[in-house]
């Protein structure tokens, strides 16, 4: 059973850092293109950040040079280390993974085929 599971989600203070990770069962991370996506309340989700099965990756305008993405393989896992947070990037952050590994429109969340349940991020001081 495929299976994507974040955390590392909580309370931060404007500033501040926080590291999210997606854990994953069942199949290989670095097999899969990974995206990672956000939803804040009463708006549309926006795709964070993505990394590929070579290890390239994409950012969103609104969090580059604040946000990182990463994988370890022997963990297999993907990290979301994010910086400078502010409160507009409060949301509940997802992993998405896309079998089709093509990097293009990355950042599209229909087009990923595997979903975790989410992660709740609040920036607030």
């Amino acid at each position: 059973q495929l299976q994507l599971v974040e955390s590392g989600g909580g309370l931060v203070q404007p500033g501040g850092s926080l590291r999210l990770s997606c854990a994953a069962s069942g199949f290989r991370l670095d097999y899969y293109l990974i995206g990672w996506f956000r939803q804040a309340p009463g708006k549309e989700r926006e795709g964070v950040s993505c990394i590929s099965t070579s290890g390239s990756t994409n950012y969103a305008d609104s969090v580059k040079g604040r946000f990182t993405i990463s994988r370890d393989n022997a963990k297999n896992t993907v990290y979301l280390q994010m910086s400078s947070l502010k409160p507009e990037d409060t949301a509940v952050y997802y992993c998405a993974a896309d079998p089709l590994t093509v990097q293009n429109m990355c950042l599209i969340g229909r087009r990923y085929t595997y979903w975790g349940p989410g992660t709740q991020v609040t920036v607030s001081s």
